[in-house]
């Protein structure tokens, strides 16, 4: 689909977009991570909301592993908007991706018993109490949270119309370009810059058409506040696109793991303390930029692909190995169903591309620790219980493919 100018500054779009949201929606807040993007989405919205009267909710969903230095600016933002805002710092046990570790592939942020180990202590005004939100489940995962969250506030406002104002944009993956450009979602009046989470509640992306250069330009230009640790991951080397901010144990983010021992020494002794795995996978991405596998895979004399794979398989934990003989077993099956590969008898070696199967391929998955195999083109479930479902299901799929004793 083919990009078209609006004939306007970026800026401008955005702000009319908010204008829109504000016009339309009688609820409206904003996702607030304290990185760039929403830092700057906080900015117009709050300004919005001030000229209007209008008060302008704030989540803050607090995944503990954090710069010292975005909790600080949290702060900060918090303070220059407290006329209109009414806050939501989110600080309960959820369980994330720790993608450094076979043996600890989850991690539980703010777990209870565990405060003596916490990357930081639970900020004051963060929401701990589990009874807050009736939706809430101990060990939920974030994705489920955020559009339970929306349902809850349009009903906490009687059940109005309500909107999140979300700052992602479409340069930054193709996953986000696919959430803006989707043709099959739901749309508020058909804004294509709109999504319908539940019935009375909608995010909207109002600077998803923002480079990151527009971002920095904002902040040069109008001298509003910016998350310093930026600062730091640019004297650290970092180009602009590559300065990100999230949970630093994740498939993408483990490959920043390094930096927290450049920009902040004293939280990085939380952050390796915390989880298994790492300090190893700091160590590994500082030293050939990846925590684990390369580009060019290479395996024992004497055996076959196929072979290394399974002995990889035999290395792993239980529950590991379990959740990637899944995944190949739906690799070899998609490929029998589509390329006629009988019997799962794929390739043994191959061409390292998205479309031929082989073990090799197989085998780079595995070194990699792609857990979710995006590699693949599959990708991760939407809650834990749906993953628990979707185990259950597939165990008895295996069993129907003649795959169970293949992998």
């Amino acid at each position: 689909m083919a990009k078209r100018g609006l004939g306007m500054d970026v800026l401008t779009a955005a702000r009319q977009r908010i204008t829109r949201v504000f016009n339309d929606f009688p609820v409206v807040y904003v996702s607030f991570s304290g990185g760039k993007d929403s830092g700057v989405l906080l900015e117009l919205a709050a300004a919005e909301a001030r000229a209007r009267g209008r008060r302008l909710g704030v989540l803050i969903v607090d995944l503990e592993a954090q710069y010292q230095l975005t909790e600080d600016y949290l702060r900060q933002m918090l303070k220059r908007h407290e006329d209109v805002i009414d806050l939501y710092w989110v600080a309960l046990p959820m369980n994330l991706r720790n993608a450094v570790s076979q043996f600890q592939p989850q991690w539980m942020c703010w777990e209870p018993g565990l405060e003596e180990s916490w990357v930081r202590t639970r900020p004051p005004e963060a929401i701990g109490d589990e009874s807050f939100f009736d939706f809430y489940e101990r060990g939920m995962e974030f994705e489920d949270f955020v559009p339970k969250f929306g349902d809850w506030y349009s009903r906490r406002n009687g059940g109005r119309m309500t909107a999140c104002l979300v700052g992602i944009r479409s340069q930054e993956s193709l996953n986000r370009y696919r959430t803006i450009a989707s043709t099959r979602k739901q749309r508020h009046d058909g804004l294509a810059w709109t999504t319908m989470i539940t019935a009375k509640s909608f995010n909207a992306y109002p600077i998803y058409d923002w480079r990151t250069e527009d971002i920095w330009t904002f902040y040069s230009r109008e001298r509003v506040p910016h998350n310093q640790v930026y600062d730091r991951m640019h004297q650290a080397g970092l180009t602009l696109h590559q300065m990100r901010l999230c949970q630093p144990y994740g498939d993408d983010q483990k490959r920043g793991l390094w930096l927290y021992q450049l920009i902040e020494p004293h939280t990085w002794g939380m952050v390796a303390a915390r989880v298994q795995g790492a300090e190893f996978g700091a160590r590994t991405a500082r030293e050939i930029g990846n925590v684990s596998g390369r580009i060019k895979v290479t395996k024992p004399d004497g055996i076959t692909w196929e072979q290394f794979a399974q002995n990889l398989l035999a290395s792993m934990p239980a529950p590991a190995a379990e959740h990637f003989r899944t995944k190949i077993a739906v690799f070899i099956r998609w490929h029998q169903k589509n390329n006629g590969f009988v019997d799962g008898v794929i390739p043994d070696d191959g061409p390292m591309d998205k479309i031929n199967p082989s073990w090799k391929r197989i085998v780079k998955m595995l070194l990699s620790y792609d857990y979710w195999c995006k590699e693949f083109a599959m990708a991760p479930p939407k809650s834990k219980n749906s993953y628990e479902a979707y185990k259950k299901r597939m165990r008895i799929k295996r069993e129907e493919w003649g795959l169970r004793g293949t992998v």
